[in-house]
C-alpha cells in the first residue's frame, strides 16, 4: 500500500512569518545581531589585557594634551591664526580628537589588519561568509579606548566653548553631530581605499599608518594654508573640511552651506570610490593558496 504525500495548508488565522512579509528588516535584524556579538567579544577581548587598554588611553590622553600645550604655546606669541581666535582653535583640536577617536574606536584597527589577514590567508574565509564582506571586515573589532578619549575630547570642546560663551542650539548640536559623521566617513573611506592596496602588496601598513599621521593637518584651522596646500587638502584628500565645517557650524562662521554641502559631498565621493577600489580589489583576488 502506498502512503499519500502529506500536504500541509495554512489556516486562515495563520500569517507568515515577519522575515517572508519584510526580508529587509530581517537583513537588518540580522546584521544588527552580528555587530552585537562583535562588540561583545571585544569587550571580552579588551578585558583580558587590561594593563593594554588602560596604557593606550593613557598615551591618546598624553598626545592629546600635547597637542593642546603647542596651540597655548603658539597663541603666547600671537592673538590669531588666520581669523580663529586661540578657543576657537582649542574647540578645533577637540572636535579634530572627538572625531579621530571615534573613528579609532570602529574602523581603524579593522582597516590597518587587512593586510594580515590577506597574507595568512583569513580573508578566504571571511569573504565565503553569507554576509557582506566588507561589513565584517570594517567592523569586526571595537576599540573602547577610543570612546573613553573621545569623551575627553568633548569634555575639551565644552570647556572652550564655555569660554567662547557659545549656547548653540538644538539646531546646532545636531548638525554638528551629522557633519561629524561625514567627517568620520571620509576618514574611514580614505584608510579602507588605501588599505586595499594590500591586495597588491601584501603589506600596506606604512601606507595606512601614514595616512592616520595626516589626522594632525584637520587639527589646523583651514585658514591658516594657502595656495596648492590648501586646495590638495581640500579636494583631493579633505582633511581640512573634516573637523573645520563642523566647528564652523558651532561657532557661526559659516555665511552659506556651501562648506556643508562640500563636505557632504566630498564624503559620498570618497565612499563611491573607496567601494569601487574594494570591489575591484577584491574581483582580482586569486587567494593566499593560489
Amino acid at each position: 500500500m502506498s502512503r499519500e504525500p502529506r500536504v500541509e495548508c495554512r489556516g486562515p488565522t495563520q500569517s507568515a512569518p515577519l522575515d517572508d512579509l519584510n526580508p529587509r528588516s530581517s537583513a537588518l535584524g540580522r546584521y544588527v545581531s552580528i555587530y552585537a556579538a562583535l562588540l561583545k567579544n571585544s569587550v571580552a577581548r579588551e578585558m583580558g589585557f587590561k594593563s593594554n587598554f588602560l596604557m593606550w588611553i593613557v598615551v591618546e590622553l598624553l598626545w592629546f594634551a600635547l597637542q593642546v600645550s603647542f596651540i597655548v604655546v603658539i597663541f603666547q606669541h600671537t592673538e590669531n591664526i588666520g581669523d580663529w581666535t586661540q578657543w576657537e582653535v582649542v574647540l578645533l583640536i577637540g572636535a579634530s580628537q572627538f572625531i579621530q577617536q571615534i573613528f579609532q574606536t570602529f574602523f581603524l584597527s579593522n582597516c590597518t589588519q587587512l593586510s594580515e589577514l590577506i597574507r595568512v590567508g583569513k580573508l578566504d574565509f571571511m569573504l565565503l561568509l553569507p554576509i557582506n564582506s566588507r561589513f565584517i571586515i570594517s567592523l569586526r573589532q571595537v576599540d573602547l579606548g577610543g570612546l573613553v578619549n573621545a569623551g575627553t575630547a568633548l569634555m575639551v570642546m565644552v570647556y572652550a566653548g564655555k569660554q567662547l560663551h557659545l549656547v548653540p542650539d538644538a539646531w546646532q548640536i545636531a548638525g554638528f553631530v551629522f557633519l561629524t559623521g561625514a567627517g568620520i566617513l571620509i576618514h574611514y573611506s580614505l584608510m579602507f581605499l588605501l588599505a586595499s592596496v594590500s591586495f597588491w602588496t601584501v603589506r600596506a601598513q606604512g601606507i595606512v599608518w601614514g595616512y592616520y599621521s595626516l589626522f594632525n593637518i584637520a587639527r589646523m584651522p583651514d585658514a591658516a594654508f594657502r595656495g596648492w596646500f590648501k586646495a590638495v587638502f581640500t579636494f583631493a584628500i579633505p582633511m581640512l573640511l573634516v573637523s573645520n565645517v563642523p566647528v564652523k557650524l558651532l561657532v557661526q562662521r559659516l555665511s552659506s552651506p556651501a562648506d556643508i554641502l562640500l563636505l557632504l559631498g566630498m564624503s559620498l565621493a570618497c565612499l563611491a570610490v573607496s567601494e569601487v577600489g574594494w570591489r575591484f580589489s577584491v574581483r582580482h583576488y586569486t587567494s593566499a593558496s593560489s
